[in-house]
């Protein structure tokens, strides 16, 4: 807590600096505006209130039976709020607690980080300045840094969050973002390879790198899922491989699922050595020569890429994953047995995956007007008397 030397009642304050007069142990009042405020700790949380009065002796006083309550034990916090400071560290252990996966709590940091250095800088201090006009300010300075309207929406979210974790902590009193309404933006349609582009890619891979893309395109995980994949997790009687949590990660889902093993997956989880942890790993290098290493998400992206660019197509390591749906869906598999074997679909995203192979679409169109008979307004013709 902030105690810089009580100034004279007279005393005029600098402007954009916080005078924080102390009354006794626990409490400061400052003054913003006219008003003064309260600033003080209850149970491990700092809090800021304001006294509602332009009066320094009113506020003292004020001040001086807040301090006597608290130590007594009669104070309960009705209508105090907490610092954005306070609400972001809290929340940050809360996340922890919950044990988020690593990479959620990665962004999640730098998102609340970003979002405290625009608050200090329009000396936002407490919970219930995170308004409506906050939020504008916020989502226009992530414009005007070139970000993405998705990526703009997914950081407004977290925003939201925050402010949700508050009020159902008792850290702010009523909602500043009640009106808040955030529009989620229509996904965009992603690269999606045929099976004739996925096969091209294989060919072109590295011998060291084909086995981890096949298995990519065979079932459908996500880089997490495949990274993380042990030897324990493949089940060989049932012939599924299970995604399940471990210490230090978990699925994005949370749940656990489980993937039938295609033929070609079988041929290469029988090929690849046992004797790691990983059931893929990644090659060994000049800088790390050691054997048997996690894969990193940079590495199989820079390695993938390089086949890319070779071949000149579009596409990340997610795209696989693309792939695996699309092209199960185009077989005929049902949507609700494809959903199971790769995890959490949204519809939208469902609807994206059924129509981008518009040649196999086109291809299906043209074998029904070949069963028609050719052009339906000639047959008609030739039947009329």
């Amino acid at each position: 807590m902030a105690t810089d030397t009580p100034p004279n009642d007279g005393e005029k304050q600098r402007p954009g600096k916080v005078k924080f007069v102390m009354v006794g142990e626990i409490v400061s009042i400052f003054q913003r505006g006219n008003a003064w405020y309260a600033n003080y700790q209850v149970e491990n949380r700092q809090y800021r209130t304001s006294l509602h009065t332009a009066s320094l002796k009113e506020a003292r006083r004020q001040a001086f039976i807040l301090e006597a309550d608290i130590h007594a034990g009669r104070f309960k916090v009705r209508g105090a709020v907490a610092t954005v400071d306070e609400a972001v560290r809290l929340y940050k252990q809360s996340l922890r607690i919950e044990k988020r996966a690593a990479k959620t709590i990665v962004k999640y940091d730098a998102v609340l980080d970003q979002m405290l250095r625009l608050a200090n800088r329009l000396k936002i201090a407490t919970m219930d300045r995170l308004n409506l006009a906050f939020m504008d300010r916020y989502r226009a300075m992530r414009y005007d840094d070139g970000r993405a309207e998705k990526t703009v929406y997914n950081e407004a979210t977290i925003v939201r969050q925050l402010v949700n974790f508050a009020i159902a902590r008792d850290l702010v009193p009523v909602d500043p973002m009640k009106r808040l309404k955030l529009k989620k933006p229509k996904p965009t349609l992603q690269p999606c390879w045929t099976l004739e582009q996925v096969g091209r890619i294989l060919a072109a891979a590295p011998d060291q790198l084909r086995p981890t893309l096949i298995l990519l395109a065979e079932t459908g995980m996500r880089f997490g899922e495949l990274a993380w994949l042990t030897w324990s997790d493949i089940d060989w009687e049932s012939n599924t491989i299970v995604i399940r949590a471990k210490d230090g990660w978990r699925p994005k889902s949370g749940d656990q699922r489980q993937v039938p093993i295609s033929n070609a997956a079988r041929a290469v989880l029988d090929a690849l050595p046992r004797k790691w942890l990983w059931v893929t790993t990644m090659p060994a290098t000049k800088q790390h020569s050691l054997p048997g290493r996690q894969w990193t998400e940079r590495r199989l992206l820079s390695m993938l890429k390089a086949v890319l660019n070779k071949l000149g197509l579009p596409g990340k390591i997610h795209t696989f994953r693309h792939y695996f749906v699309s092209n199960a869906l185009e077989k005929g598999i049902p949507t609700a047995t494809v959903r199971a074997w790769v995890g959490h679909v949204d519809d939208r995203i469902i609807a994206l995956y059924t129509h981008v192979h518009d040649e196999a679409s086109q291809s299906a169109m043209r074998r029904l007007s070949q069963a028609n008979g050719g052009d339906v307004r000639r047959t008609s013709d030739e039947s009329a008397p």
